[in-house]
């Protein structure tokens, strides 16, 4: 009998384990028993040739209809080009040259049948186009009797493979693992599946990996579906429950305190959604165990007022806050707009109020000291920083709430450095996210916090119109564009003009979405590119300026300042503006290459226009074709301003694990068979069953082989995106 836990290198040939490893990361048994089969081809059948990829590794199943030895052109010598055909008429063709032709010649028949794994290629034109495997691996099914049995069977596992690995020798290491497996205790209690319909883990992996018909792979599914969510919904909820039993220093709301001055200085009435948070974030502030609630809006809903008046409770308490951002820019445009908001309350002891303290990397010596010094003598009551912040030397007098805004670029780590300078107990956590998660997402993400949504803009609030701009199809769209611009402009309204990268293909500042890339594409436009030849042409005369990541600190500062003051007409940047920017007077965005970004990118960028009153106008200039995915994807941002449904398009539309944080480490997601979208149901019935199985037995004492399952699943690195929770 195997284990879960035993090396794969123990039950495996020591080749065949060491590939394993090394293309798939597969380590122990567990692992290849995880590995599950990307689709299941019928006898005979071809892969979908509409889906096939120029580059893409596939592996092909067919029957072997003609085999050719055809003259190299000015070569001299011959190569062999082999057609394979599927039940429904489609072909694709193999090439062999050299020694591996005439090894190839030997086996390969007409009659013969296979499967075939390669690289795509494609070869002529238009309607005489063909697909074509160039030197595949292939492994004939009357070779051995094992491979005849496989392909007689109805359904043939294909596998994620690589180079090296073929699927083939990956059904074949499955083969040995289940053949030794025997029994499975199961983690999840025999009720449970009773109540699901669900079958068991040992059933489970054998129906998946070595089904009879498509019935099989679906209860297969629907029980490994459920193990994946439950899993992570049980790990979440445990986090949730170990949070509520720290200590926290309890900072209940005083009455005539900042907080209050600071309400009856807005000059605006508070939406009902942000009353009614800040009440929420009111009473979590005041028990004494720490609050962690994640607050999520719609662009512009006014979430930065929200949390300024915790931190303002907070330091009516007699405690301290702090408010992470990523990046500098961000940073400096935080402290600027709390300073603002603040007005007399910002000038420290004088007024009453308290001293608003900016830390970042970039400081002079002289404004790190006096910011330091500040924020650990408990002068500062806010402190706004970048990751400077987390710096050991950095300490604080009393420091009882943290905001960190775009929690997605934090990780764990980073937030426990905060919470260490707390002192005695843990500070209150609030987490900000400008982008709107769907239900599902922040229940999978960020289930470990309480979740806030602000769904109602601040009044005032002008609606933004979005267009796209196809500049290749018609190109004097374009010109319009820059002619609009001119308009705002005249008007004495600002624009941006946003683009995917800085200059000189150093690269971008991370920003590219999924969609940038390939190899027919030219490089992406680039700030220093567009700001010239603008400054030149159509927006010749008008006050440009440029603002991106690698300028040094105290010029982006200058710039967003100048910005600020009216002082640039247009600031042509990268997505550095993308969040917490806030100029009431710019009217107009143009975001060039719109379609190298990814759906709540521009959703975000948009924002940036529109918050004074003024009509927002928003350009997206592509040159993707009409009917191609990102086209689709730009015609989705320009139908609506609900950044919810947008939400849902960029989830459906980008890898999962992307949503999921493990892009921050470089790793692939742990979801190999749910989709939080797809899945909504399994993972709200997953939640539903964790929570009441940790209520009654929070350490899973009396359930040992789940517990076992969540160690090795935590143990696993590649669930390290939990972290980013």
């Amino acid at each position: 009998m195997t284990s879960f836990d035993e090396p794969a290198g123990k039950v495996l040939d020591p080749r065949t384990a060491k590939l394993l490893e090394s293309v798939l990361g597969v380590r122990t048994v567990g692992d290849l028993l995880r590995h599950y089969p990307r689709r299941y081809a019928q006898r005979g059948e071809l892969t979908d040739l509409d889906d096939l990829r120029v580059d893409e590794h596939v592996t092909v199943v067919g029957e072997v209809t003609k085999v050719v030895r055809r003259p190299m052109r000015n070569k001299g010598g011959t190569w062999l080009e082999v057609e394979v055909v599927d039940g429904r008429g489609s072909r694709i063709y193999l090439s062999f040259f050299g020694k591996a032709s005439h090894i190839a010649e030997t086996r390969l028949r007409p009659g013969a049948r296979g499967m075939f794994a390669g690289k795509v290629g494609a070869f002529g034109q238009g309607e005489r186009r063909k697909w074509q495997l160039s030197h595949p691996e292939f492994e004939m099914v009357d070779e051995t009797e094992q491979a005849a049995g496989e392909f007689a069977a109805a359904l043939v596992p294909i596998y994620p493979a690589g180079k090296d690995l073929t699927p083939w020798a990956i059904r074949r290491a499955l083969g040995v693992v289940l053949d030794t497996m025997g029994e499975l205790e199961d983690p999840l209690p025999a009720d449970l599946r009773d109540r699901h319909g669900l079958p068991g883990l040992a059933e489970a992996l054998l129906a998946i990996h070595r089904p009879r018909d498509h019935a099989d792979v679906a209860r297969a599914r629907k029980r490994l579906k459920f193990d994946e969510a439950f899993q992570l919904q049980a790990v979440l909820l445990q986090r949730k429950m170990t949070a509520a039993s720290w200590s926290a220093t309890p900072r209940p709301r005083c009455d005539d305190g900042l907080l209050d001055g600071f309400d009856a200085r807005l000059p605006f009435q508070l939406t009902e959604g942000q009353r009614s948070v800040g009440e929420e974030i009111a009473a979590d502030l005041a028990l004494d165990h720490p609050m962690h609630r994640l607050l999520q809006g719609e662009v512009g809903a006014g979430k930065t007022v929200v949390a300024l008046r915790a931190m303002l409770q907070v330091v009516d308490a007699g405690g301290q806050a702090v408010l992470l951002a990523p990046t500098e820019v961000l940073a400096q445009q935080h402290h600027r707009s709390i300073t603002a908001m603040l007005g007399d309350l910002a000038a420290g002891g004088m007024f009453g109020g308290t001293s608003v303290a900016l830390l970042t990397g970039s400081l002079g010596a002289a404004a790190r000291r006096t910011a330091m010094l500040d924020a650990a003598s408990g002068a500062a009551g806010i402190v706004v920083g970048t990751h400077a912040v987390l710096q050991e030397r950095v300490q604080f007098a009393d420091l009882g709430l943290v905001v960190v805004d775009e929690q997605h670029r934090f990780g764990v780590e980073q937030r426990d450095a905060l919470r260490e300078k707390a002192g005695g107990g843990r500070p209150h956590v609030l987490v900000m996210t400008a982008t709107p998660i769907p239900r599902t997402v922040a229940m999978t993400v960020f289930g470990d916090l309480t979740v806030s949504t602000l769904s109602q803009l601040p009044s005032g609030r002008a609606p933004i119109s979005t267009h796209v701009v196809p500049a290749a199809e018609k190109p004097h769209f374009l010109e319009r564009a820059w002619t609009r611009v001119r308009e705002e402009v005249e008007l004495g309204r600002q624009a941006y003009v946003v683009c995917p990268r800085i200059g000189d293909l150093e690269g971008d500042e991370g920003d590219l979405a999924a969609g940038a890339g390939g190899d027919e594409r030219r490089p992406p436009l680039a700030v220093l590119d567009v700001a010239q030849a603008l400054a030149d042409g159509p927006l010749k005369g008008l006050r440009t300026e440029v603002l991106h990541g690698k300028l040094p600190p105290e010029e982006k500062d200058a710039v967003m300042r100048a910005f600020s003051r009216g002082e640039v007409d247009v600031l042509v940047a990268t997505t550095v503006i993308e969040v917490g920017v806030d100029v009431p007077n710019s009217s107009v965005m143009v975001i060039m290459d719109a379609d190298r970004f990814g759906v709540s990118q521009l959703h975000q960028l948009r924002g940036r226009v529109g918050r004074g009153g003024l009509p927002g106008l928003c350009l997206l200039v592509s040159e993707a074709p009409q009917g191609t995915p990102a086209r689709e994807r730009l015609a989705a941002v320009a139908a609506t301003l609900d950044g919810f449904e947008l939400s849902r398009v960029d989830l459906e539309q980008r890898r999962e694990g992307d949503v999921l944080g493990v892009a921050q480490s470089g790793r692939r997601s742990s979801l190999k068979m749910l989709r939080l979208l797809r899945d909504e149901d399994v993972i709200e019935a997953a939640r539903q069953e964790a929570e009441a199985m940790l209520a009654a037995d929070p350490e899973l004492a009396g359930h040992p082989a789940l517990r076992a399952e969540i160690d090795r699943m935590l143990a696993d690195e590649r669930a390290e995106y939990l972290e980013k929770a």
